[in-house]
């Protein structure tokens, strides 16, 4: 029998899944970068279980995470997604996805992409932490208080620190899975 992260256990087949086969997994792409923002913002107040089930929702009405897009998106097709019941009908988080992939491509523009903008703030590879139990895990650090400060100051919503070590960890920019999770050495040698 595996031994995993205990937030996962007891919880459903595709949480399990995304532990096993996402969570944690460097991400150098934009796209992905992109999905991850929405996701993690999407979450904000509510279990990272409400977002799971609704994730296939969400790659529906963000026309597949595109984010040239989704900057797009006008207020017509705002008021369509609050009434879509596949994704979280909240109108800030809503708004705030489409003002925050227009930022997002300010930072392409500048950086080069995102992934290059987001990976800066762990030094270009993922930090390698070695949690032995859930209270070692911080829920902030130094590097999502200084990214988090960073995309404020630019104008994103729903990026406070709390939201961005959650998609720093969901992204690999860390590994936090703990020592003893059987994921822990497979995801340390990606970095």
């Amino acid at each position: 029998m595996k031994t995993r992260c205990p937030w996962c256990e007891n919880t459903s087949d595709a949480y399990v899944k995304y532990h096993d086969e996402e969570w944690g997994v460097p991400v150098y792409d934009d796209k992905t970068q992109f999905e991850f923002l929405i996701l993690e913002g999407a979450q904000a107040g509510l279990s990272w279980s409400t977002v799971l089930k609704k994730r296939e929702g969400y790659h529906k009405a963000f026309a597949g995470f595109d984010v040239e897009k989704v900057a797009c998106f006008d207020e017509q097709k705002i008021q369509q997604m609050l009434q879509n019941p596949e994704i979280i009908r909240n109108k800030l988080k809503v708004r705030s996805a489409i003002k925050n992939a227009q930022l997002f491509i300010e930072i392409q523009e500048e950086a080069g992409s995102f992934s290059e903008y987001i990976w800066s703030f762990v030094g270009g590879s993922p930090i390698q932490n070695r949690w032995e139990n859930m209270n070692q895990v911080p829920a902030t650090t130094k590097e999502s208080d200084k990214l988090a400060k960073d995309l404020k100051k630019r104008g994103f919503k729903f990026t406070g620190s709390t939201i961005m070590y959650a998609h720093m960890q969901a992204t690999g920019l860390v590994n936090d899975h703990l020592t003893s999770c059987f994921r822990y050495d497979t995801i340390k040698k990606m970095g």
